[in-house]
């Protein structure tokens, strides 16, 4: 099963879609993780994707195109997968096409979030400061949280 889960920041791809591949355990491809390990990592992509945010550029659809390309690619994606914050631009959606044309039908999650609900979320999200994921500083209860929900570290 290959599913592309779309919609605006904060309408919760992320989270529906990492629940979504934990069940049928098939793997979660975002894009965003991807470049956030890769430079972590510091690896020859990493330091490609830093030096363009330091620079305030956007990563590129080549680029990014070609990260997931590799991605579906590996073995632990024959049987489906879910994309996460791929694919953004018109190009890359046609690049998608053509990547997908072997591999059987997409099923395309759009979510839709009321605005007020949007900015709600944006705005209470935090950073990790140790695995750098990114979570609502809003626990299930309403109540601010301090720790993040994955390391058990500060946000």
């Amino acid at each position: 099963m290959n599913l592309v889960f779309m919609g605006p920041p904060g309408a919760g791809k992320g989270t529906q879609a990492e629940r979504f591949a934990r069940e049928h355990e098939i793997p979660k491809i975002s894009t965003g993780d991807i470049l956030r390990d890769a430079v972590g990592a510091v690896t020859p992509l990493g330091r490609q994707v830093k030096e363009l945010m330091d620079r305030g550029d956007l990563v590129g659809d080549d680029l990014i195109i070609g990260i997931v390309k590799d991605r579906l690619a590996r073995a632990d994606a024959t049987r489906g997968f879910v994309l996460d914050g791929f694919p953004r631009t018109v190009p890359q959606a046609d690049a998608l096409d053509e990547m997908l044309l072997q591999r059987g039908p997409v099923i395309v999650v759009e979510i839709q979030v009321p605005d007020e609900e949007l900015v709600r979320r944006v705005v209470s999200r935090r950073i990790c400061s140790s695995c750098g994921r990114t979570v609502s500083a809003f626990a299930g209860d309403g109540k601010v949280s301090e720790r993040c929900a994955t390391c058990g570290n500060p946000l």
